[in-house]
């Protein structure tokens, strides 16, 4: 089976330029875990959930709060995201995005096209509906 078949198709992505702040206001407001960073249309990084915990203070918006907390909400997308993440293209196997999940610990894998724009993104949650889906269809 071909990964086009589990990748998911609504893609939340960003400028290299936009701020931690922004960031974490789009992660507050949609229901994902990863987002995808772009530069003229192509992907150039990533930057997930747990990016946005470790560089956000947890003293933001509390009494305690230091200017030097507020001063990490202007860092940009580009210092904070993983560059040349790992991608697959939508005409490859499922059992190749997994191989390539599990050998390089990753929790997502972004999807492109065959001309290397960006198709979709494959999450491991994908992976475990897709088989929480064959294990309710055959018993």
């Amino acid at each position: 089976m071909k990964i086009e078949r589990l990748m998911t198709t609504r893609l939340i992505t960003v400028d290299m330029d936009v701020t931690l702040k922004e960031i974490r206001d789009l992660f507050e407001k949609a229901s994902f875990h990863h987002l995808l960073v772009t530069e003229n249309g192509k992907l150039v990084g990533i930057i997930s959930d747990r990016d946005i915990l470790k560089w956000s203070s947890p003293f933001i918006g509390t009494l305690q709060e230091r200017p030097a907390d507020e001063h990490l909400l202007l860092k940009r997308a580009h210092q904070l995201m993983t560059r040349k993440p790992i991608t697959l293209c939508r005409t490859e196997s499922v059992t190749k995005a997994l191989q390539l999940l599990v050998d390089n610990k990753l929790s997502s894998l972004p999807i492109t096209n065959p001309d290397g724009s960006l198709a979709g993104i494959v999450t491991a949650r994908d992976f475990l509906k897709f088989m929480l889906n064959m294990a309710t269809n055959t018993l």
